[in-house]
C-alpha cells in the first residue's frame, strides 16, 4: 500500500531540480485556510528552530515512466502546500522589488525561489497545481503571475475578495511588519527563509485511492503520540519520587488534581504551562536564555523548574490549576460577576489575556482586588478582543509579551490603580475607532465569522429585558451547534435564485453576482434567526414573514430589535445593506469603545 515515507525538509519538496510536480484533485474541496490558519502557520516558523515539524502530505504516484515528471496527486495536505507555495511567493515578490538586498552569498538562493515555484522541466507550469473550484486554479497563476514568478495573467473577476489572493496579501502584510524596524533587514529575511526551507514535512506516497483512504483513516484514529504535558509529568513523578523515596500514587493523585482543574482538552493544558510560567515567570528561577514559554522551549522550561524542588514547584501550579479553571467556568462554585463576562472571553477568544487573569487571580489578595474590579477588567478584555480580532492589532505574535508587560505596569499598585492601569494599555494598544470602523463596514464575516457573530449576538441582547431574554448562545442536544445562527439576508450561495437576482439587480445577472461578491458578508447583510435552514435561498419576504408549525415567527418578524428594519421592510437592497451597515457599525462603536 505504502511506497515511500521521507521526512524531508520544505526546500527538498520545493527542490528546483525536482522532476516533481504536485497536482489537488479536481475533487477535493476549495482552498478554506483562512486568516487563523495563516498566522499559526506564520508565527509557528518565526517562533521555532530551523527544523520545525509542519506535519505530513498523503499522495499518490501514478506516473508510469520513471523518467517524465511525477505528478503527485495530493491527497491530503493540499491546504498546507498551497500556503507554503504562497508563502514562497510573497517572500520572493518582496526580494524582487529590490528594497531588502540579501548578502551576495545567499543572491543564488533568493534567484531559486522562482525556481521553487515553476518546474524547470515544464517552463511557466506551477510545482503545486490546485484544483479548479472557487477558480483556485486561475487565481494562483495570478498570484505567480503577480509576484513576477510567470508571465502576466489576466486577473480572474473578484480574485481579490477570494481566499488565496488574500493569504497572498496577507504573507506580503506580515513579512513588512516582521522587517519593520529591524536593525538588519536582510539577516532577518534571510533567517526566515532559511526557517521555511528548512521546516519538514512528511510525504507519504501510496500506489492507489483506496490506500490513501486507509492510511489516511488510520493516521487520524491511532493513538496519540507522547506530548509535552506527558513529558513534563514523567520528569515531575521522577523528581518527586527521587526526592521523596517513593510515594509514587500520592504524587500522581496531586498531579490528576491539576488536570481535572484543566480539563480533558490538550491545547487548554498546553496553553497553561505556558501561561502559568509567562504571567510568573518575575517570580520563578531563571531558566537560562528563554525570555517567554513557547510549545517548542516548554519541556526545557519545566524540566529546570522541577529540578529545584519539585514538591513545592508542584503545589503552586496545582494552586494556580485551581484558579485557572475559574477562568475556563468549570469551577463548581461560580461568581456571578465574572460569570457572563468570562462567558463572553471565551466565545469571543480572548484566551491570551488568560496569562493576566491567572495572575490577577492569583495575587487578587496582595493587589486588594474586589471581585467587582476583576469583573470590569474581564468586560473591558471583551471589547479588547472584539476590536483585536478584527483588525489584528495588535497581532497575535505580540499578545503574550504584551500582557507580560502589563503584569510589569502593574508592580506596586492595588485596588483601582491596578484597574486603570490595564484599561489605559489596552486603549493605547487597540486599533483606533477610525480604523475598527473601516474594518466592520468591510466584509466583516468573511474577515471573521466568530467576530461577526458575536457582534450581532450583543447588539442583539442589548435591548432585551429579563422577560424577552433568549440565550442566543445554546446549542442543540449535542453541543455541536448553535440554535441560533447568522443568517445572509441576500443569501450567500453560488447562485442567486431568480428571485434575488430581480430584487437586487433589476434582473441582471452579471451586476446581481458582482453586488453578491462585495455585499453579501456585510454587517448590514447579517442577522441573528433560528433555523437557519429553513430560510436558505427563499425570497425576502418568505425569510421575513416565516413561521413555525405552531405558528410563531422564526424570521425576520422573531422580535428582536436587531431585526426590526427588516420587519418593515418590503424589499431589499445595495442601499439598505448600505445603510443598515452603518447603523449597526455606529451600534457597535459604541458597545465595544476603549
Amino acid at each position: 500500500m505504502i511506497k515511500s515515507v521521507n521526512n524531508h525538509p520544505v526546500s527538498q519538496h520545493f527542490d528546483i531540480d525536482s522532476r516533481v510536480a504536485y497536482f489537488v484533485p479536481r475533487y477535493q474541496r476549495a482552498y478554506t485556510w483562512s486568516k487563523s490558519q495563516w498566522e499559526a502557520l506564520f508565527d509557528d516558523l518565526l517562533d521555532n528552530d530551523p527544523g520545525y515539524f509542519l506535519g505530513s502530505i498523503i499522495c499518490i504516484n501514478q506516473t508510469g515512466d520513471t523518467h517524465d515528471v511525477q505528478k503527485l496527486e495530493l491527497v491530503d495536505g493540499q491546504q498546507r502546500m498551497t500556503t507554503l507555495s504562497l508563502l514562497f511567493a510573497a517572500v520572493y515578490d518582496f526580494l524582487k522589488k529590490g528594497t531588502v538586498r540579501l548578502p551576495s552569498e545567499h543572491d543564488v538562493e533568493a534567484a531559486n525561489l522562482k525556481r521553487k515555484l515553476v518546474c524547470k522541466w515544464q517552463p511557466g507550469e506551477p510545482r503545486v497545481v490546485l484544483q479548479i473550484q472557487n477558480r483556485n486554479d486561475e487565481d494562483y497563476l495570478a498570484v505567480l503571475a503577480d509576484a513576477g514568478v510567470i508571465d502576466n495573467r489576466q486577473r480572474p473577476a473578484n480574485a481579490g475578495n477570494r481566499k488565496i489572493f488574500r493569504a497572498y496579501r496577507f504573507f506580503q502584510d506580515r513579512i513588512d511588519h516582521m522587517l519593520n524596524g529591524a536593525e538588519n533587514r536582510p539577516q532577518v529575511i534571510q533567517a526566515f527563509l532559511d526557517k521555511i526551507s528548512k521546516a519538514c514535512l512528511v510525504k507519504i506516497e501510496v500506489e492507489s485511492h483506496a490506500g490513501a483512504y486507509t492510511l489516511f483513516e488510520s493516521l487520524n484514529n491511532r493513538g496519540e503520540p507522547l506530548t509535552a504535558i506527558d513529558v513534563i509529568k514523567n520528569k515531575f513523578l521522577f523528581q518527586l519520587e527521587t526526592d521523596a523515596g517513593g510515594q509514587v500514587d500520592a504524587h500522581y493523585a496531586r498531579w490528576n488534581q491539576l488536570l481535572e482543574c484543566l480539563g480533558d482538552d490538550y491545547s487548554t493544558q498546553e496553553r497553561f504551562f505556558r501561561q502559568y510560567y509567562n504571567a510568573f515567570k518575575g517570580e520563578l528561577p531563571l531558566v537560562p536564555r528563554v525570555s517567554v514559554a513557547t510549545r517548542s522551549n516548554l519541556i526545557a522550561i519545566y524540566e529546570t523548574l522541577i529540578k529545584l524542588d519539585a514538591s513545592k514547584f508542584l503545589s503552586e501550579i496545582v494552586r494556580a490549576g485551581r484558579l485557572y479553571s475559574k477562568i475556563l467556568l468549570k469551577d463548581e462554585e461560580e461568581v456571578p460577576v465574572f460569570n457572563t463576562p468570562l462567558k463572553n472571553l471565551d466565545r469571543i477568544g480572548g484566551s491570551p489575556s488568560y496569562l493576566l487573569l491567572l495572575y490577577l487571580f492569583v495575587k487578587q489578595q496582595e493587589h486588594g482586588l474586589e471581585d467587582e474590579q476583576l469583573g470590569s477588567v474581564v468586560e473591558r478584555l471583551v471589547r479588547f478582543f472584539v476590536r483585536r480580532n478584527l483588525t489584528d492589532t495588535p497581532p497575535t505574535r505580540d499578545l503574550t509579551r504584551m500582557f507580560m508587560e502589563i503584569l510589569g505596569n502593574i508592580s506596586g499598585k492595588s485596588g483601582r490603580d491596578v484597574v486603570e492601569c490595564i484599561e489605559g494599555k489596552l486603549a493605547s494598544i487597540s486599533a483606533s475607532d477610525p480604523k475598527f470602523r473601516e474594518v466592520m463596514q468591510g466584509p466583516i464575516y468573511d474577515e471573521n465569522s466568530g467576530v461577526a457573530r458575536f457582534i450581532l449576538c450583543a447588539l442583539a441582547e442589548r435591548s432585551m429585558t429579563r422577560e424577552t431574554w433568549v440565550d442566543l448562545w445554546r446549542t442543540n442536544t449535542k453541543g455541536t451547534q448553535f440554535e441560533f445562527t447568522v443568517e445572509h439576508i441576500l443569501p450567500q450561495g453560488d447562485k442567486l435564485p431568480p428571485a434575488w437576482i430581480v430584487m437586487i439587480a433589476d434582473g441582471d445577472s452579471a451586476k446581481a453576482a458582482e453586488i453578491q461578491q462585495s455585499h453579501v458578508h456585510k454587517l448590514g447583510n447579517l442577522t441573528i434567526t433560528a433555523y437557519n435552514s429553513t430560510l436558505g435561498n427563499k425570497s425576502f419576504k418568505e425569510k421575513r414573514d416565516r413561521e413555525d408549525q405552531q405558528g410563531r415567527p422564526i424570521g425576520y418578524r422573531n422580535g428582536f430589535a436587531l431585526n426590526a428594519d427588516l420587519a418593515e421592510s418590503d424589499d431589499w437592497s445595495v442601499e439598505k445593506i448600505d445603510a443598515r451597515t452603518t447603523k449597526l457599525v455606529e451600534q457597535a462603536l459604541r458597545l465595544f469603545r476603549l
